[in-house]
């Protein structure tokens, strides 16, 4: 399994031209804390030591001891386009919260696909080069075969791993060390049947992952222990490849998951002919597959291809009966967990 060192101490610049000190930086703002919506914290319970932070679209932080992970970094503003496709292109309609040079100091990057609404050109111009970015194999080959390639690129297919583990002086019971294991998991992001077949053969819209955090302890290079446990879904509508998810688990619990909705249509919402993000009704499906212990939508309406918004889900959830498993999070909000001991 592939390791990845982090050194809080010594971490590199997310941007070429460093704007403040490094060690020194911005504090994210946030408007509102959430905790968990069903449970009171009880006497000698560990207390919230984690945390996810939404910026807007898929754009979160992710932090927890001194591991900070941002999720597809998309950071244009509202009026701003991009290219999803051969003839297709999308408004953003709603600003991220902060811009990358507000951004704290980070350890890398999770990139769920090559794709400019989640890593766009203002991304891609000013990223440091030697920054790391784990993400899709076919993003790799996009990321470092260009003039100015990127070199610390870690590329996961579906059920494979990689650990990121901070120093020892950072959290650390013992020999052990916090670490994050992150496993690659299935999506996909156009309907099965000839739409995928087509656009197997022409490369159209890249191939996407999902992603399991699990947060906990390492020793030796190996887990020692899991106390919390992220699913992300990526873009990927409800495919029967997602019921690949709970077999791999094997009856462990998922804690959080992180939710793409929008029910994002192709090639555009004059013109919808096929959807390649879930709906509010595939999002409920996904819960009902999960079975997660809180749900946190996101990416549902920063872009104009986005049909489905976060009204849709919420209705879904609401004739579920699962309004007490979801937090909704305004940009600038975050959600704060407890990872076990």
């Amino acid at each position: 399994m592939a390791q990845l060192d982090l050194n809080p101490s010594a971490r590199i610049p997310l941007m070429k031209i460093q704007t403040h000190h490094l060690e020194a930086g911005p504090k994210l703002p946030v408007t509102k804390s959430h905790t968990h919506p069903r449970k009171q914290k009880a006497d000698g319970e560990v207390p919230e030591n984690g945390s996810v932070y939404f910026i807007g679209n898929a754009t979160t932080v992710i932090e927890w001891h001194d591991i900070r992970i941002l999720t597809d970094p998309n950071f244009l503003h509202a009026g701003d386009h991009v290219h999803l496709g051969p003839g297709v292109t999308a408004e953003r309609l709603k600003d991220p919260i902060v811009d990358m040079h507000q951004l704290p100091p980070l350890d890398c990057i999770l990139l769920s696909h090559y794709h400019e609404d989640h890593f766009d050109r203002k991304v891609e111009e000013s990223l440091n080069r030697a920054f790391p970015i784990v993400t899709t194999p076919h993003a790799k080959k996009a990321l470092t075969s260009k003039e100015d390639p990127f070199q610390a690129v870690y590329d996961l297919d579906f059920f494979q791993g990689l650990v990121m583990s901070a120093p020892p002086a950072s959290g650390s019971r013992g020999w052990k060390r916090p670490a994050i294991k992150v496993t690659g998991m299935p999506g996909k992001h156009v309907p099965p049947g000839p739409l995928s077949t087509l656009n197997d053969l022409l490369g159209a819209v890249p191939p996407t992952n999902g992603w399991v955090l699990e947060l906990g302890y390492i020793s030796e290079g190996q887990m020692e222990s899991v106390g919390y446990r992220i699913y992300i879904s990526g873009d990927t509508l409800f495919v029967d490849e997602l019921k690949e998810i709970p077999k791999w688990l094997r009856n462990e619990k998922i804690d959080l998951m992180l939710v793409h909705l929008g029910g994002t249509t192709i090639p555009g919402p004059h013109t919808p002919l096929f959807m390649v993000t879930m709906d509010g009704k595939q999002g409920v499906q996904l819960m009902r597959l999960m079975d997660p212990d809180v749900t946190v939508p996101i990416h549902f309406d920063d872009y104009s291809v986005m049909l489905s918004g976060l009204d849709d889900f919420r209705k879904e959830v609401e004739a579920a009966g699962f309004g007490d498993r979801v937090v909704y999070l305004d940009r600038g909000d975050e959600y704060r967990f407890s990872v076990r001991e």
